[in-house]
């Protein structure tokens, strides 16, 4: 590993590397906060994807990237006079050294879990921080990923099930709650008032039984977009698998039958994909 004159060095050469870059390189010149946005969401993405795989040369290469965002960014900031990368890092120090009164100051915890709480609590007493526990749960987060976060920041400040068990009469609760309205968008027939009607509160407690499987996921030490992904990134290799065995024999998907793509299905299983 790296000394620490090494880190600093290297530090120093990037900053260097982005004045240069975005004096004399057209594309570096023009960009702006807004423009950076989007690409910076998709280097994120991009990072999780190569964590999930544990690519560990990807890893490195993707948080290079987002560094870049991050230094980017305050590169804009200084040349409006807003801020720049010196405010970026001591807001952070300050942040971290404010949130761990028990590795900075003279405060005590049990655990991880008590860390936990006393982070959301202080959050709240900040000067510029969330004055309410989930404001701090970005409104443009996915869903999944949002519900996931709430959730735990709700358990934070204690509210939570006192057993994880209990959770599964929530989750059958919604599960039966939706079917019904499922089952109700069926029986509208062709009345299309009560149709649109059902639609809705099927949508609805569609929307409550996610919820409350994030919740169970969550309670059970799981993170459910974390999951979803493994099992899309199977269902990607499963279809590829069964897409090009069926192009190999000349075929074409929409021409077999169920039972024929479910055989070759099975033997992608059964292959480990």
């Amino acid at each position: 590993m790296k000394t620490r004159e090494e880190k600093l060095e290297a530090f120093g050469r990037i900053l260097d590397i982005l004045d240069e870059l975005r004096v004399k390189c057209p594309w570096d010149r023009k960009q702006t906060t807004e423009s950076l946005r989007p690409q910076t969401i998709e280097e994120v993405y991009e990072l999780s994807d190569a964590i999930l795989k544990k690519d560990s040369r990807n890893i490195s290469k993707e948080l290079g990237d987002v560094l870049l965002h991050v230094l980017f960014y305050a590169k804009i900031g200084e040349e409006t006079g807003e801020y720049d990368i010196v405010d970026v890092i001591d807001f952070l120090c300050d942040k971290l050294i404010y949130r761990h009164p028990h590795v900075f100051s003279t405060a005590k915890v049990a655990d991880a879990e008590e860390v936990m709480r006393n982070w959301e609590m202080l959050k709240t007493k900040e000067k510029d921080g969330n004055r309410r526990i989930l404001s701090g749960v970005p409104d443009a987060l996915p869903p999944l990923l949002k519900a996931y976060r709430m959730q735990d920041k709700a358990r934070g400040v204690g509210f939570d099930w006192e057993e994880k068990s209990q959770v599964w009469d929530k989750v059958r609760e919604e599960m039966k709650e939706y079917q019904a309205e499922l089952d109700a968008m069926e029986t509208a027939g062709e009345d299309a008032e009560a149709k649109k009607a059902a639609f809705g509160r099927a949508e609805e407690e569609l929307g409550d039984f996610l919820f409350a499987v994030v919740n169970a996921a969550r309670l059970y030490g799981l993170n459910p977009d974390t999951a979803l992904e493994r099992t899309c990134a199977k269902f990607r290799r499963r279809f590829t698998y069964l897409e090009e065995h069926t192009i190999r024999q000349g075929r074409n998907l929409s021409d077999m039958t169920l039972s024929e793509m479910d055989a070759i299905w099975d033997e992608a299983k059964a292959k480990g994909l």
